[in-house]
């Protein structure tokens, strides 16, 4: 995301001129005045240059080893946003066409979930507004690409932070959104150990500013946000269930996005918000995520590169519940559709509102080893394994969801096995990088 820096207002700067006492000499007075005048013109310059360099020589507040593209990922304010015109957007893409319709605002609509999430809504006729940052996580362009594919159907994304609560404010002013889908956050559990402030702003901090300017709205919307599997940490039992233990998280990720459950818990008692939360497991497709193992496994298998298999110890399994897009997709617009309506109202609560949190697997463990013999099928190429320990940064051996409370709960019911989601995300990754010549990075 490129960040647009505010430049100093230098000529805001009021000027100070003395008073000057009239003399008996007309002369005497023109020279002191003309005297004072070139003092006031020396000093001014003198104050000027030093604003201009205290401006450009004050060092970054970031700490020296943090990586230069933080600030990029940490940007607040987008300039660009506001005015008739884009209000104008604002509305025309927020517009229900359909009867009953709702009007939802996808935060991370620019992601690969958000991008999905949004395009179905429209199709059915609701009324979608994005707003994305385009953060440097992973490859903006495929963001840029994503927005492309949603402009063409009407929807539009703003782009800005959840941290800029002034612009959070003006959407909800715009448009009284009746549903939040709140994708927004620091996805990645390894990345956390380079960069742990990034989880911190965007998935407790940023989490928070979407909940004070919801509880403020009036009406008050239903949210739906994804939360993680990786709540589930080390538990050993197996298939998680949403009534297991989450305390015990193994990566500061996974601790982010359990915090954010029990801030959800938080406002849902004190200012009835009705909250949902979704523990997605390892959703993988087209227009994917780079940073997931199936994505980059098929771009060095079609490089010739050698690929990590990861294994417990005792040569353990690491297998995962690969669970595929269009699935996740409907269990996003279940959860959206049976959400009942906040309970508050100008930030106070009326009555009990409606806090849930679902699993959204696919149910079958897959071991990451049978993952990459399903791509050297589908890419013709053999992989180069590379078996390696399972380092410990965050990453647990296995997940397996038991999806019951969502099946009773709207329906959820995935239907694509592994071997049929991994064909539909390799036709689309040739058809948008190549057989391995474009680079996906």
């Amino acid at each position: 995301m490129t960040m647009k820096l505010s430049s100093s207002h230098m000529d805001n700067i009021p000027s100070t001129p003395g008073k000057f006492k009239m003399e008996k000499s007309p002369y005497i007075y023109r020279f002191r005045h003309y005297s004072s005048l070139a003092k006031l013109t020396f000093w001014s310059f003198v104050f000027l240059g030093l604003i201009v360099v205290f401006f450009f020589k004050t060092p970054s507040t970031s700490p020296p080893n943090s990586m230069p593209s933080d600030l990029s990922r940490r940007s607040l304010k987008t300039s660009s946003w506001g005015g008739p015109a884009w209000e104008k957007r604002v509305r025309s893409s927020a517009r229900i066409r359909s009867q009953n319709g709702l009007s939802v605002l996808v935060t991370g609509a620019a992601g690969f979930v958000g991008t999905h999430v949004s395009a179905a809504l429209k199709r059915r006729g609701d009324g979608v507004l994005g707003l994305d940052n385009f953060n440097n996580y992973y490859d903006p362009t495929l963001k840029r690409a994503r927005q492309a594919l949603l402009e063409r159907s009407g929807i539009y994304i703003v782009e800005g932070d959840i941290n800029d609560i002034a612009l959070l404010k003006k959407l909800f002013e715009v448009i009284p959104f009746t549903h939040v889908m709140h994708l927004a956050a620091q996805a990645g559990v390894r990345y956390a150990m380079e960069n742990p402030n990034s989880y911190v702003h965007s998935n407790i901090a940023g989490l928070v500013n979407v909940l004070e300017v919801c509880k403020n709205a009036n009406p008050q919307p239903a949210i739906v946000w994804a939360s993680s599997s990786s709540v589930y940490g080390l538990n050993s039992k197996v298939p998680f269930s949403e009534k297991d233990r989450t305390d015990q998280p193994a990566s500061l990720y996974a601790a982010t996005k359990k915090a954010g459950e029990e801030i959800a818990h938080t406002y849902n008692h004190i200012y009835g918000l009705s909250l949902t939360g979704l523990r997605f497991f390892t959703v993988y497709g087209p227009w994917g995520r780079p940073d997931m193992a199936y994505f980059f496994f098929t771009r060095d298998i079609l490089k010739g590169k050698s690929i990590p298999i990861f294994e417990a110890s005792n040569h353990g399994t690491v297998a995962r519940d690969f669970t595929y897009i269009d699935d996740i997709v409907k269990g996003c617009l279940g959860a959206l559709d049976t959400a009942e309506k906040s309970t508050g109202s100008g930030g106070k609560k009326k009555g009990p509102a409606q806090l849930r949190v679902f699993n959204l697997g696919n149910t079958s463990p897959v071991p990451v080893s049978d993952l990459v013999s399903i791509l050297e099928k589908l890419l013709k190429v053999k992989a180069k394994r590379m078996v390696m320990k399972l380092p410990r940064n965050g990453d647990v051996q296995f997940t397996h969801a038991n999806i019951s409370f969502a099946q009773r709960e709207f329906g959820y019911k995935p239907t694509t096995d592994l071997q049929t989601g991994l064909k539909k995300f390799v036709r689309w990754y040739v058809s948008y990088y190549g057989s391995g010549k474009k680079s996906s990075h």
